[in-house]
């Protein structure tokens, strides 16, 4: 059955890791939190639903003990698929390195709420769900990634 959200939860754990490294140990880790928590399912949302929850805080979870702030190198990059002509394609990549290794320098209270609503699309409710938080600190933290990661980036408006 984990075999169907294998997929999801590894690209969910090595966005908030923020290098393949890591988010291969977090997924790790989060699978085996998935097996062990299965009697505490309770069917009151999806299956999907309840396991990316687990895996979120799963992940979390090995960052703060591990206390690692992940830097990804080059080759820890997902390419970006071609959009246009051989120079766009290499704008695109490396803009899209320099945002993630932006994004991996914000804290995991900061990069978990942004990547799951700006690259996993997760609304602020989910999130709130997911993360144990008020929906108010949700937007508040995801504010704030928004404008750090903006600065990092050497914006002046963070992005929406």
């Amino acid at each position: 059955m984990l075999e169907r959200h294998y997929d999801r939860i590894s690209a969910r754990c090595r966005r908030i890791a923020g290098n393949v490294a890591d988010g291969d140990d977090a997924t790790q880790e989060a699978l085996l939190a998935i097996v062990r928590g299965l009697d505490r399912f309770d069917g009151r949302s999806a299956f999907s639903t309840w396991a990316y929850r687990v895996a979120t805080n799963a992940c979390l979870d090995e960052l703060r003990r591990r206390g690692r702030r992940p830097v990804p190198t080059e080759d820890e990059i997902e390419p970006a698929g071609p959009t246009g002509s051989h120079d766009q394609l290499g704008d695109d990549v490396a803009q899209r390195d320099q945002v993630m290794s932006a994004l991996a320098t914000l804290t995991p209270e900061f990069r978990a709420p942004l990547v799951l609503r700006d690259l996993e699309g997760l609304d602020y409710a989910e999130i709130a769900d997911t993360l144990g938080l008020a929906p108010g600190t949700v937007r508040s933290r995801i504010a704030r990634a928004r404008r750090q990661l903006a600065e990092r980036l050497g914006n002046q408006e963070p992005p929406s």
